[in-house]
């Protein structure tokens, strides 16, 4: 290996952990250009941030994130904070002539997003790369059922069907916390968990969502207040808060090419823990994958005869599908931590090669702009509503390029 790159991890929670198993494991199955180090982890509590570094293995801990983003021992920023100081940081960062990795979604506002995109594309001329986190691109099924309909195995896109369902809320007394409230998370269930069933859609078909018609519901309107003043961690006192955010979002959309997909968000699902479900039917065939499967894609042939046809169980575990050669042998399953170990490589690859990683804070504006339809159709009782037209075109080779 070369030249390190310097990595900064902004945010110690859930996702801090996430990341940093990624950034911990993807050097030592991939043969990267340049090794991560992983330097210094920034959170708002030293001793609680502290503890998180000697786990996850940063060699230094901060609670200063501007101090830290301004550091010539730093070359990369990695953001897993609520999406209210998504814009700030990586804002600074590139400006400081940084690499940003921003957790999804982008930010909580459109204008935001597109903030974030325009200083992504100043930094990007001098050579400062950004990307969006939506790592369930880069599971070897999810990247596999991509190829196959680029490569034209479904023939024309006719019908999506995307759902991403869990059930944690659905306890009315569970407390309030920073993803239930607007100001720090931006939307409930359709920014959290909806953002990644629009950017798989958009990702498996190489297609756009333009128009949306949906609902937005909250379904439990109060919890109790957390007794901790961070939000994230203590325990539910008397004090009772408004939920500001949706709890269940239900919508259609319209592809570029004029087909037709569903979407659902929804954390009150009872029996589903984290079921980002997509069937995506063609003109030729149809495949299916379901994440609480994650190593499975279900593929249907309509081109075979009627004594052989039906659904078709994949085991994407072979070295031939993506990223699987680099870890077990064949049929040894991959887990959720191997998409941010996939999501280290491919930056890290980006970076050295001086090219533009995907998804872009481009397509993160783009999503954004999804979400923000889906909410402005909601208001205006489910009418169709048009997404606003992206910075730059994306094409279907472009999207192949991403994996």
């Amino acid at each position: 290996m070369t030249q390190p790159l310097r990595i900064a991890m902004i945010g110690a929670g859930f996702m801090g952990a996430a990341h940093s198993q990624g950034w911990r494991v993807a050097p030592r199955f991939f043969d990267l250009p340049r090794s991560p180090e992983m330097s210094v982890l920034v959170g708002r509590d030293a001793t609680r941030t502290q503890q998180c570094a000697d786990t996850w293995g940063w060699g230094e801990s901060a609670t200063d994130w501007r101090e830290v983003v301004q550091r010539p021992d730093v070359d990369v920023v990695d953001i897993v904070t609520p999406g209210d100081t998504h814009a700030e940081i990586a804002i600074a960062a590139l400006e400081a002539g940084k690499h940003v990795l921003c957790e999804k979604p982008l930010a909580n506002t459109v204008d935001e997003a597109r903030r974030m995109a325009d200083a992504a594309a100043a930094a990007a001329e001098n050579g400062i790369r950004s990307m969006v986190g939506f790592t369930y691109r880069r599971l070897p099924a999810t990247t596999f059922a991509r190829d196959l309909i680029a490569a034209g195995r479904l023939g024309d896109i006719r019908q999506v069907r995307a759902e991403y369902l869990q059930d944690w809320l659905s306890d009315a007394e569970a407390p309030l916390t920073w993803r239930l409230q607007k100001d720090r998370a931006g939307s409930g269930a359709l920014g959290d968990i909806g953002a990644h069933a629009v950017d798989i859609t958009e990702y498996m078909t190489g297609q756009r969502v333009t128009r949306v018609a949906g609902v937005l519901e909250t379904i439990v309107a109060e919890r109790p207040v957390l007794a901790s003043s961070s939000g994230l961690s203590g325990s539910a006192g008397t004090e009772r808060g408004a939920v500001t955010v949706d709890d269940l979002a239900l919508f259609t959309g319209r592809l570029e090419s004029g087909a037709l997909a569903s979407f659902e968000a929804s954390r009150f699902r009872l029996g589903r823990k984290n079921g980002l479900r997509v069937e995506i039917a063609g003109s030729l065939g149809s495949l299916s994958f379901d994440l609480e499967s994650p190593n499975e894609l279900h593929l249907y042939d309509a081109t075979l005869p009627d004594t052989e046809q039906g659904f078709r169980r994949i085991l994407v575990t072979e070295p031939g599908h993506p990223y699987a050669g680099a870890w077990w042998p064949t049929g040894h399953m991959l887990g959720y931590e191997h998409g941010f170990s996939h999501q280290a490589k491919d930056f890290v690859e980006a970076i050295a090669a001086d090219a533009d990683p995907r998804p872009s804070f481009a397509d993160g504006l783009h999503v954004q702009e999804v979400l923000d339809a889906v909410a402005r159709s909601s208001d205006a009782e489910g009418a169709w509503t048009s997404v606003e037209a992206p910075t730059a075109p994306v094409a279907a080779d472009q999207l192949l390029a991403a994996s």
